[in-house]
């Protein structure tokens, strides 16, 4: 009898375990551009943040089309991204630990480039 119940203690343990709980304080908002904003060509784009690294998170690192454009080290600001070329762009921001391996925490947007007016 005490050795199913030992099964069961862990069972249970182990059930109540979600991939990505450990970082579920971790967040991150993007409050500017805002999803689906269209930019002209010549113009400069600018994010604007705000990160929680949680207790797992070391700082983030911000990617232009799945590519890694730059890490920020602040939790809070703005960054100049500069001018896109022409088309649809995804801007993602994620935190990531020591290792630079994200934690699951990001906020991705997509913007979009297009000719002059």
């Amino acid at each position: 009898m005490m050795r199913i119940s030992h099964v069961l203690a862990v069972s249970l343990v182990f059930s109540c375990y979600v991939p990505g709980a450990l970082a579920a304080d971790a967040s991150v908002a993007i409050s500017s551009p805002v999803n689906g904003t269209k930019f002209n060509p010549k113009e400069d784009i600018n994010i604007d943040y705000d990160v929680s690294l949680g207790d797992k998170g070391d700082h983030t690192h911000l990617y232009v089309d799945k590519n890694e454009a730059v890490t920020l080290r602040g939790l809070k600001g703005k960054h100049a991204l500069g001018k896109l070329s022409s088309g649809e762009h995804e801007i993602c921001i994620k935190v990531v630990n020591k290792a630079h391996t994200p934690i699951g925490a990001q906020k991705c947007i997509n913007v979009s480039v297009g000719p002059a007016t």
